[in-house]
């Protein structure tokens, strides 16, 4: 017989089976979802003064003007520029926050109004300590028996350079 006489054969396209892959993504898709690590966003809210409070045009001596100068060796609490009131050396540990927390507590007490602060950072300064410092400016976590508190420090933060020591010879 010819090639001519021969009847067209009707291929049959064969069917895609799916059911493997389908199973696989049964599995890996909630697999895939509970081990990614979701990452969270915080907003931290920072006060600019106003342009007349900014300008320092003759500050009441009885008001306090919270300084805290985080520097790469020490961390201090001034009460204005020159007038320091704490300062705390950097240890093996890191920074004393505990302890910065303590004078900001002492601070408050004696100013329950003031609500700014002045947080001047060197340049070096990692962003996550300084996110530590705002945090140690901004609440104080208090523990009293079944519950911890939540205090209010200084939530008005204001950021910027820390004045350059200039060093004597």
């Amino acid at each position: 017989m010819s090639s001519r006489f021969r009847k067209p054969r009707h291929h049959e396209v064969p069917e895609l089976n799916i059911t493997a892959f389908m199973n696989l993504m049964v599995v890996l898709v909630p697999f895939l979802l509970l081990t990614a690590v979701f990452s969270q966003v915080t907003i931290l809210e920072l006060f600019v003064p106003p342009a007349s409070v900014s300008s320092g045009a003759n500050p009441d001596a009885n008001d306090l003007q919270l300084e805290v100068i985080l520097r790469k060796d020490v961390l201090e609490v001034a009460d204005r520029p020159g007038s320091m009131v704490a300062r705390f050396e950097k240890g093996t540990d890191g920074y004393d926050l505990k302890g910065l927390s303590e004078v900001l507590q002492k601070m408050k007490r004696h100013f329950p109004d003031k609500t700014d602060a002045l947080l001047l950072s060197e340049p070096d300064i990692s962003y996550d300590l300084l996110v530590q410092v705002m945090d140690k400016i901004n609440v104080v976590e208090v523990v009293t028996p079944g519950q911890v508190v939540r205090l209010e420090l200084f939530k008005d933060i204001s950021l910027g350079d820390a004045p350059v020591i200039v060093e004597k010879n």
